[in-house]
């Protein structure tokens, strides 16, 4: 993707208070990526060996990538993996899968098979615990993966323990307000691309378009029915919400689809752990 229709990176920095964290955990730092979409076409080198510089730049603790490495084909991720085998962090990396990341048969085989090659642990259904037991990273698959079992993974985690959900879809955030979530990290909806201040993102205002119509004039257009089933909220699109008692932070990607993105520039997210007073 040009530069002119992706536009310049964008370092997002936040503080997120959490309930009940351990002393030598405050200031803990957490370094987001997601959306890559690594297929020749909507992500450049130059952006990714951009995006990975301010990541190493901010000496995460942790760093977490929440889905879509690829868009179709997971071949790409033999080359990807090249450029992600620089990312620097002092408790490892953690990544989870997104919807593009299943559409091939052998896609994630294929995906996991090579982050795991240089030292990236893919998460499905499974918690971990990098920085010590007082702190749970959660991984769940994406939310239309016939995989997607919260219970399953989160009644593992005592009440007690904070945790940090990773999951691609934010409408992941419905299911899991029944659990304890401090945190959920999210990427999938790009952040609309197209943003017009004041209005909001073309994305959202197409969905709910296509609502409106009646069902065998919507049915024609496919752009509004694209929009329409890309998440059921676009309320949560990009940035931080709160979320019955859980924070959710989506990130805007790197990867760009066409027409580009509008006031919605790609994204490496910083996050600093407090505990909340």
């Amino acid at each position: 993707m040009h530069r002119i229709l992706t536009g310049a990176l964008k370092v997002d920095r936040l503080t997120i208070p959490i309930a009940g964290l351990s002393p030598p955990l405050e200031g803990t730092t957490i370094v987001q990526l997601s959306d890559l979409h690594y297929d020749g076409a909507r992500l450049s080198d130059e952006l990714l060996a951009q995006a990975i510089d301010a990541t190493n730049q901010a000496e995460p603790d942790l760093i977490v990538l929440t889905g879509d490495f690829v868009t179709d084909d997971p071949a790409p991720i033999h080359t990807l993996v090249r450029h992600l085998k620089h990312l620097q962090s002092r408790s490892g990396i953690y990544a989870v899968l997104g919807n593009h990341d299943l559409y091939s048969r052998k896609g994630k085989a294929t995906i996991v098979e090579a982050l795991t090659s240089i030292g990236i642990e893919v998460l499905w259904n499974q918690v971990v615990y990098p920085l010590g037991e007082e702190l749970a990273i959660v991984g769940l698959p994406d939310l239309w993966s016939p995989d997607f079992k919260t219970s399953k993974i989160l009644d593992q985690v005592p009440q007690s323990v904070p945790r940090i959900v990773l999951a691609h879809n934010p409408d992941t955030a419905t299911p899991l307000q029944q659990w304890r979530v401090d945190l959920q990290l999210s990427g999938h909806t790009h952040g609309g691309q197209i943003v017009f201040p004041g209005i909001g993102n073309v994305s959202a205002i197409a969905a709910k378009l296509y609502r409106r119509l009646p069902k065998k004039t919507r049915n024609r257009i496919p752009l509004l029915r694209s929009c329409h089933r890309v998440v059921k909220n676009w309320d949560w699109s990009k940035g931080q919400y709160q979320v019955g008692d859980s924070i959710l932070y989506i990130n805007r990607g790197l990867g760009t689809y066409l027409p580009g993105r509008l006031f919605c520039r790609p994204e490496v997210t910083v996050i600093r752990l407090e505990k909340k007073g």
